[in-house]
C-alpha cells in the first residue's frame, strides 16, 4: 500500500497541457517547497524541487493556472517510467493556498 504524500509548495512552472495516446490530459509542473522542520529535536530549513503530473479530467481545469502559485497538493511518488527511475510526485488533489 502507498502511502499519500502531502506538500505545500509554489509551482515554479507548468508546461503546456498535452494529451497521451489513450486521449488522457497531463499537466506536467515543478513545484519547490521551503520550509523548516523538526528532526531529532533540532529545527532545521528544509527545500526541496520536484517535478510533478496531474493526469485526468483535473488537469484542463487547472492548466495555465497554476504557474507561479503556492499550492497544497497530495498524491504519490512513482517513477517517471519503467526506463526512468526519477520519482515523480503524482497529484491527486490540488488546492491554492491562501496567502
Amino acid at each position: 500500500m502507498l502511502n499519500r504524500l502531502q506538500l505545500t509548495a509554489t509551482v515554479e512552472r507548468e508546461a503546456e497541457l498535452r494529451y497521451t495516446p489513450a486521449g488522457l490530459p497531463v499537466l506536467e509542473m515543478w513545484l519547490k517547497h521551503q520550509s523548516r522542520q523538526r528532526e531529532a529535536n533540532l529545527e532545521r530549513d528544509v527545500a526541496c524541487e520536484i517535478q510533478a503530473v496531474l493526469i485526468g479530467k483535473q488537469a484542463p481545469q487547472w492548466g495555465g493556472k497554476l504557474a507561479g502559485q503556492q499550492v497544497a497538493v497530495s498524491g504519490f511518488l512513482a517513477q517517471r517510467s519503467l526506463r526512468n527511475p526519477r520519482l515523480v510526485l503524482h497529484i491527486e488533489h490540488v488546492e491554492f493556498v491562501k496567502g
